[in-house]
């Protein structure tokens, strides 16, 4: 399963080591028989020189050191804000990384390349064809968990007009601007968090959340976006939804910050220089990271910053329980329902018709096997 692979082969599936359009001027006048290892030379000096001793920070800027020296500056972002985008801007600019960090997996890496109009567009429509492509990959329940949690995002979207994921982008972007800046996708696979989170949750939780979610309609203001600065808005929401729900805020949180603290500590690793030839010894310098995660991820990341973390356990996916089966046999019963009432509408005989179908019958059999064991 693709989910199920080792978080480290997940975490640069891109990096950016463009240099600045200065470079090559820079160093014209060199020897075109330059070494590989003149030649980083020459490129991290001029690197270090733009990196700001004492950087002037936003004030969502947490600073963590590493053992060894290395630095970690991790921007509390609010997913739908200009201000937040504006604040990691600034803090690349400032401390010029070696490795950039964000709150993404590869499944929702496409959001950095699309424009914000094909974004705003693609939030705001929420479809049938949508909702099976998503069943189809991680299956009916994480399907159907992350459609609901979509309309909370496209919710706030239509609210706003602004798409989510724009300080992202604005750290791709940053990144590839910076000498030797790697760019790692730090949060965990979205479908193990998915499949984790519905198998924490009992047969009428699922449905009291499912039921929350559906019906969300609050309006949402942008000034309402900048008050939520300290925590993230759209967390916010979910943990007003989810926070009779401890289990959920922990795979959906909890564990989460700890794959983040994780994938940040293994981003900070200190840098291996070239060497001119085998016999010169190795030489390494301690790494600067930037970490562009949402505000209600950064108390758990520093909470966990001196642990020993172990990310196994929350890799793996519990296979599912009873409630589960249930839960998926009634959403598979229901898509059925709507289709006999259709047809109904048509035709007694096109409703036999359906009812006669073999996975029609197998779906029915198996919800009465389901309910007669309990």
């Amino acid at each position: 399963m693709q989910e199920e692979q080792q978080p480290e082969a997940a975490a640069d599936p891109m990096s950016s080591s463009d240099a600045p359009e200065d470079g090559p001027k820079e160093t014209s006048s060199v020897s075109q028989n330059i070494s590989d290892a003149e030649a980083f030379k020459i490129l991290l000096e001029m690197k270090l020189k733009k990196r700001q001793k004492k950087p002037s920070l936003p004030s969502t800027v947490t600073e963590l050191d590493t053992e060894d020296g290395s630095k970690v500056y991790v921007v509390g972002t609010a997913h739908f804000s200009d201000s937040s985008k504006k604040d990691v801007v600034k803090t690349i600019q400032e401390v010029q990384p070696d490795v950039v960090v964000v709150e993404l997996c590869q499944y929702r890496v496409s959001m950095l390349k699309m424009d914000e109009r094909t974004l705003l567009k693609e939030a705001k429509e929420i479809n049938l064809e949508k909702l099976q492509q998503a069943i189809k990959q991680n299956g009916v329940m994480s399907g159907l968990m992350q459609m609901l949690l979509l309309k909370v995002s496209a919710h706030i979207t239509e609210q706003l007009g602004m798409a989510p994921g724009g300080e992202f982008r604005e750290a791709f972007k940053e990144a590839s601007k910076v000498p030797f800046c790697k760019f790692h996708l730090g949060d965990r696979p979205i479908p193990v968090t998915f499949k984790r989170a519905i198998a924490a949750l009992s047969f009428w939780q699922k449905v009291k959340l499912a039921w929350g979610l559906c019906f969300l309609s609050d309006p949402i203001s942008k000034d309402d976006v900048e008050k939520c600065k300290q925590k993230d808005l759209l967390e916010q929401m979910m943990a007003e939804m989810i926070g009779e729900f401890p289990d959920l805020h922990r795979t959906i949180v909890s564990e989460r910050d700890i794959y983040l603290t994780y994938m940040l500590k293994q981003a900070a690793k200190q840098i291996e220089l070239p060497r001119a030839s085998e016999t010169e010894p190795r030489r390494y310098i301690p790494a600067v990271v930037v970490g562009v995660v949402g505000m209600g991820h950064v108390p758990g990341i520093e909470k966990n910053w001196n642990s020993d973390l172990n990310i196994q356990e929350i890799m793996s996916v519990p296979p599912p329980s009873a409630s589960s089966k249930i839960f998926k046999l009634v959403v598979k019963a229901t898509v059925f329902g709507l289709m006999g009432y259709g047809c109904y509408r048509i035709g007694q005989r096109t409703v036999q018709f359906i009812l006669s179908m073999p996975a029609a019958q197998s779906y029915l059999q198996k919800l009465t096997e389901i309910r007669s064991q309990h």
